[in-house]
C-alpha cells in the first residue's frame, strides 16, 4: 500500500488515481498530521511525501515518523516544487525524490523500484 501525502487536492487525487490504475492500493493524507494518523493500524509499504504543506510539513512528519520504531523504516519518496528537493530529500532519509512537475513514467518507475528493494537494478 502507498500513502500519498499532498496538500494540493488536485495532485493528491491525480496521483491516487494513477497509482490505483496501475494496481497499487492507496491511502491519502492532506498534511503530515493526517499522514501520521494513517500509519496505523496497517503501515504503508511506501510514502509519497510533499514537503511544503500546512498543519504539519513533510520535514516534521518525517522526523516524527522516524521516532516510531514500527514505521521508522518505511521508504519515503519526496515530491516537491522546491529547487533543492534533492538535498532536502537526502536530509530526511528519502529513498528518492522528484521535482514537480515530474514525468509520470519517472514516478511509476521510482515507486516500483522502492517497493521491490530485493531487485538489484544496478547491473541492468
Amino acid at each position: 500500500m502507498v500513502l500519498v501525502v499532498d496538500d494540493d487536492p488536485d495532485i493528491l487525487e491525480a496521483l491516487s488515481e494513477i497509482l490505483e490504475a496501475e494496481g497499487f492500493e492507496i491511502r491519502r493524507a492532506r498534511n503530515g498530521k493526517e499522514a501520521l494518523e494513517r500509519l496505523e493500524p496497517e503501515p504503508p509499504d511506501l510514502i509519497l511525501l510533499d514537503l511544503m504543506m500546512p498543519v504539519m510539513d513533510g520535514w516534521e512528519f518525517a522526523q516524527r515518523m522516524r521516532q516510531k520504531p514500527d514505521v521508522a523504516g518505511i521508504p519515503l519518496i519526496v515530491l516537491s516544487a522546491d529547487r533543492n528537493v534533492g538535498s532536502k530529500a537526502k536530509d530526511i532519509g528519502a529513498v528518492g525524490h522528484l521535482a514537480k512537475p515530474f514525468e509520470l513514467n519517472d514516478l511509476l518507475s521510482m515507486v516500483r523500484q522502492s517497493l521491490s528493494p530485493a531487485v538489484d537494478t544496478s547491473r541492468v
